[in-house]
């Protein structure tokens, strides 16, 4: 087994509001698609403060093995204005039964968030974005549709 010498640093965490109702695809061949829509929030941290827009969301696959599969794109605006885009994957296990759960409307609380941040913009400030890596640890609150998370940097 190989030793690998990395540190994880926090950039920044972030609060997002979700709209007030999924939009549910249904049941397709891949699992149950479900789109979450961003109707925006904040960030604050060492690296990057700023608010989260309103635009983007997370295209989610329910599988049938109960786990989720995250696909989401937003967009970061830093308190200085930079645009900074975001995209992601990850997953979110909703246990054995999640799949049937959901059909029913029988949701956890909360959720616990794994993904893999991946950052690009074009403001010169912030292009060491462009460059790192990042993981991100968090949840979804089903009761509130609100996300959080907090960002590290894999250096």
């Amino acid at each position: 087994m190989n030793d690998f010498n990395y540190q994880l640093e926090h950039i920044f965490s972030f609060d997002a509001q979700l709209e007030n109702r999924p939009e549910v695809i249904g049941p397709v061949a891949a699992g149950i698609r479900i789109n979450f829509y961003c109707k925006g929030g904040e960030i604050t941290g060492p690296k990057l403060q700023g608010r989260v827009r309103s635009v983007g969301g997370d295209w989610l696959t329910l599988r049938t093995d109960g786990v989720g599969v995250l696909d989401v794109l937003t967009t970061l605006e830093s308190h200085d204005g930079a645009l900074i885009a975001i995209t992601y994957s990850g997953i979110s296990d909703l246990g054995n039964n999640g799949y049937n759960d959901f059909l029913t409307g029988n949701l956890p609380p909360t959720l616990p968030l794994h993904v893999v941040p991946r950052a690009q913009t074009a403001h010169p400030d912030y292009a060491w974005l462009n460059r790192i890596q990042c993981i991100g640890i968090g949840e979804c609150n089903f009761t509130a549709l609100h996300v959080r998370y907090d960002i590290y940097a894999i250096t």
